[in-house]
């Protein structure tokens, strides 16, 4: 028997009027963009998308599947049982930030996987 981890990846992503698609209200996500505290994280400091997606491509088993100039989405995928989690990142001109959401396909709980992703890329460009 062989159990798939990875998950279908979803339809919804993207940004729309300026927002990313919010959480799904699991603890498995975070979002710049969330007015719910569990799920807040702060955006990033605004960088090119180009010198954000080459740290991402630094990152372990990691997968660019879009990148534009203004938009970037990866999936991360977890070392032991294969699990993917989704990851956006929108530069919000309007805002001088780049807004980010990151979220587990799979489970409710991700034991802080996906805020710590997000504080390590962090940390990584203010390098």
């Amino acid at each position: 028997m062989v159990f798939n981890f990875a998950g279908q990846r979803p339809t919804n992503l993207g940004v729309t009027d300026g927002k990313l698609t919010p959480c799904p209200g699991t603890p498995n996500c975070v979002c710049s963009q969330s007015d719910r505290a569990a799920e807040q994280v702060e955006p990033l400091p605004p960088v090119a998308i180009a010198d954000l997606k080459q740290v991402i491509e630094k990152m372990e088993r990691t997968t660019i599947i879009e990148a534009t100039d203004n938009y970037l989405y990866a999936e991360f995928k977890s070392q032991l049982m294969g699990y993917v989690d989704d990851v956006e990142f929108y530069l919000d001109t309007a805002a001088n930030v780049i807004q980010v959401r990151s979220a587990s396909r799979l489970g409710k709980s991700d034991l802080g996987v996906n805020r710590k992703r997000v504080e390590a890329i962090r940390t990584t460009l203010a390098g």
